[in-house]
C-alpha cells in the first residue's frame, strides 16, 4: 500500500497530476478540493494516498488531507460507489458540505453531482449516516492561485475538468460560462461552477 508521496509536481492537469519522486513520475488522481490546494508545477508536493489495484488497473489516488482521504475510503465501501464516483463526490463538495448534507437527508444537493441518481443519493445517506457520527472535519481548505494565464486558457482547462468529472460538454460550458470574469483562475473557475449547481 502507498500512504504517502512526496515530490515534485511535474504536470496537472485536473483530475490528475504527474509527480516526480526521484527520477520516478508517479500518474495521481485527486479530487478537484485537492487540486485546488495545488502549487505550481515544478513546486514541491506532498499527497496522503490510497492505492487501488484492479484486474485492469491499478490507480493512485492522491488527497490533500487525511480528512478527505478518509472519507474516500468511507465512500468506495458503499455499494455502487467505486473510487471514480467517489473522486467525483469529493470535487463537487468539501467533506465538511458532504457530511453536512448526509446529516441533513439532503437527497436534492447530491443528486446534482455528476453520476448520482436518486437511489445512490438515498444509499450514501443510508449508509453514511452512522460512519460520519464521529467524523471531525477541519476548516476549508484556501485556493492556491496558479501563474496567470489568459482567462481563455482558465475556462478551457476548467471546462476539462467538469468533463473529466462527468458533465456533458455542453453543460461544463455553460456552467463555466455563467461564472467566468476577468481575472480568475481555472481553479476559482471550477469552484464557482460546481458552487452553482449545488444551489441551484
Amino acid at each position: 500500500m502507498i500512504g504517502r508521496i512526496n515530490g515534485i509536481l511535474v504536470e496537472r492537469q485536473a483530475p490528475e497530476l504527474l509527480i516526480d519522486v526521484q527520477g520516478v513520475g508517479y500518474e495521481v488522481q485527486v479530487s478537484l478540493t485537492t487540486f485546488f490546494e495545488l502549487p505550481a508545477p515544478g513546486e514541491p508536493v506532498v499527497l496522503h494516498t490510497h492505492f487501488v489495484v484492479r484486474e485492469d488497473a491499478q490507480q493512485l489516488y492522491g488527497f490533500a488531507d487525511r480528512i478527505e482521504r478518509e472519507l474516500f475510503r468511507h465512500l468506495i465501501k458503499v455499494s455502487g460507489v467505486g473510487p471514480k464516483l467517489a473522486l467525483t463526490i469529493l470535487s463537487g463538495m468539501n467533506a465538511a458540505e458532504f457530511v453536512r448534507r448526509v446529516q441533513d437527508n439532503d437527497v436534492a444537493t447530491l443528486v446534482r453531482l455528476p453520476g448520482v441518481g436518486k437511489k445512490t443519493a438515498e444509499r450514501l445517506i443510508v449508509e453514511m449516516r452512522d460512519r460520519l457520527k464521529d467524523f471531525a472535519v477541519g476548516a476549508p481548505q484556501t485556493l492556491s492561485r496558479s501563474p496567470e494565464r489568459d482567462l481563455s486558457d482558465n475556462i478551457q482547462e476548467a471546462e476539462s475538468a467538469l468533463v473529466a468529472l462527468g458533465y456533458k460538454p455542453q453543460e461544463a460550458a455553460r456552467m463555466v460560462n455563467a461564472v467566468a470574469n476577468e481575472g480568475q483562475t481555472s481553479q476559482e473557475l471550477i469552484r464557482l461552477a460546481l458552487k452553482s449547481m449545488v444551489k441551484s
